[in-house]
């Protein structure tokens, strides 16, 4: 995995904050749980769930150094409350967490469409969360970012880059086996505008071409950045986020 700018990710992840502060009001918490924040990024949202959480535990997971270095970070005056991991959630296993029990719940936003085995992925984050935990979860679901991969597309290539935008249906289906229940899922749009010009093209380099710029020679970089935000209509990205919000089976 390509390691990620994270001081640069922290100062333009306003849109994936906003949608974590959304989907963190789906978590039903006494204050007193232990949560696995499956992908913390820089903390900014791990900073709010903390704050739900003043008689529990925080495990911030990522598998960027980078960004686990950033949020620890941010959140070192709570660091009593936060066990911080480095760990690729494909690997995820009880033993990494540091707990000693199984979690009561686990929580994720904008990371689970940079993870392209789900059936893996589920199965494992099955395997830390306590029998009746909560998965809430928010990602790029099937039909995420098209205008970008168009806009690219236009320019003669094709967007380089490991992800799965799931469908609704699929994710359902591997929900069910790898043993959760009483699944809601369901996407959404999410046209998400930025100011044009550098704010736009920090985006653009910092998360959705971090992988598609080290195919292209370092000079290229800045040109090729201008040439996909002037084949797009307008500083906008189609994102589509696919919800979810399920408990592992077993009695609660």
């Amino acid at each position: 995995m390509r390691e990620w700018d994270a001081s640069t990710y922290d100062r333009v992840s306003d849109p994936q904050t906003r949608w974590g502060a959304l989907v963190l009001d789906r978590l039903v918490l006494s204050g007193a749980e232990t949560v696995l924040d499956a992908g913390c990024g820089s903390g900014r949202v791990t900073e709010q769930l903390v704050a739900r959480l003043p008689r529990g535990r925080v495990v911030a997971l990522d598998a960027s150094q980078a960004m686990v270095a950033q949020a620890r970070e941010r959140l070192a005056a709570l660091q009593g409350q936060v066990r911080f991991v480095v760990a690729d959630l494909l690997e995820l296993r009880p033993a990494l967490l540091g707990t000693a029990a199984p979690v009561d719940a686990v929580f994720s936003t904008a990371t689970f469409h940079w993870v392209t085995d789900h059936d893996l992925l589920f199965a494992n984050v099955a395997g830390v969360l306590r029998p009746g935990g909560q998965l809430v979860v928010q990602c790029g679901g099937e039909g995420n970012i098209a205008n970008l991969q168009t806009a690219v597309r236009a320019l003669g290539v094709e967007l380089a880059g490991s992800w799965e935008f799931a469908s609704v249906e699929d994710t359902r289906r591997r929900l069910s086996a790898a043993g959760f229940e009483d699944a809601q899922v369901w996407s959404h749009d999410e046209p998400t505008r930025f100011p044009p010009g550098e704010p736009f093209l920090d985006f653009l380099a910092t998360v959705c071409l971090r992988e598609h710029l080290p195919t292209l020679p370092p000079a290229e970089h800045g040109p090729f950045l201008s040439a996909v935000a002037a084949a797009m209509a307008e500083p906008v990205l189609d994102y589509v986020r696919l919800n979810i919000v399920a408990r592992r089976s077993g009695p609660r």
